[in-house]
């Protein structure tokens, strides 16, 4: 794991998701490449570039929040992108290679029920690459204990499992799996991958109406320093990820939590 990305969003949210980027990046010796998108839109007889201006701007806030926090010598690149947050994160992606993106889990709006806000959730909707979403307020510790919940033990991709796989063999985590057997599971969900196999330190197999139901009835069971989860097309909280907002009641987590990448 090389490059972590962390778009920021507000300055209280982005410091303290920058914050926990950094420690992490540092254990791991990883780069960080922090990152706003910017746009703006020129009148017709404007002199002055707008475009410029608020390039400048944008770069001058980044190099605020980063002088802001603890950079403990990690390797951190500030990006500033003219555009869409998914089309600059995805060229990202493509010029420099992103293995992990780091955001804060509260959203900017004022609405205390939203758990993943716009920005975030269309981040998980609409790009492939895992996401660690980190709770307000929470300092970073060594991911020791993970908790992993699924409903089906089936896993296509061959890269999906890669950031977990790398971070339990970096800090010697233990992964705990939860098999939640919801509605209309089949006897294959119930048969673990191979690699899934590989990683367990124990497997919990319970039947609940959601994925999220069996998290919260075993969650103080395990006592995890990190909840991991698939986004998949058909899975884990599948009308979760057609929205670009999840509210609290529908799922939230007080530790941070890693999104894998769809499967299928």
């Amino acid at each position: 794991m090389q490059n972590i990305l962390v778009p920021i969003g507000s300055t209280e949210s982005a410091q303290n998701s920058l914050q926990y980027a950094i420690d992490f990046a540092s254990e791991i010796d990883a780069k960080i490449l922090v990152f706003r998108a910017y746009s703006a839109q020129t009148k017709a007889g404007t002199i002055i570039n707008i475009d410029d201006i608020i390039a400048r701007e944008t770069n001058l806030y980044l190099r605020t929040i980063v002088n802001s926090v603890d950079r403990k010598n990690v390797d951190v690149k500030l990006i500033a992108a003219k555009g869409s947050v998914i089309d600059s994160v995805e060229a990202i992606d493509h010029d420099l290679g992103i293995d992990l993106i780091i955001v804060g889990a509260k959203s900017n709006s004022i609405k205390e029920e939203i758990f993943l806000g716009k920005t975030v959730g269309s981040l998980v909707k609409k790009t492939n690459l895992p996401i660690l979403t980190v709770p307000e307020g929470y300092k970073y510790s060594p991911v020791k204990n993970i908790l992993m919940a699924f409903k089906s033990g089936i896993v296509k991709s061959k890269t999906a499992l890669k950031p977990l796989q790398f971070i339990m063999n970096k800090f010697d985590s233990e992964v705990n799996l939860l098999l939640v057997k919801t509605t209309n599971y089949t006897d294959e969900d119930l048969v673990l991958n191979k690699s899934l196999e590989a990683l367990k330190s124990s497997l919990t197999i319970t039947e609940k109406a959601t994925t999220f139901q069996g998290v919260l009835e075993h969650f103080q069971k395990h006592q995890p320093d990190l909840l991991c989860v698939f986004r998949r097309k058909r899975g884990f909280f599948q009308k979760l990820w057609e929205k670009n907002t999840i509210l609290k009641e529908e799922f939230h987590s007080s530790v941070p939590l890693l999104i894998l990448k769809g499967k299928n």
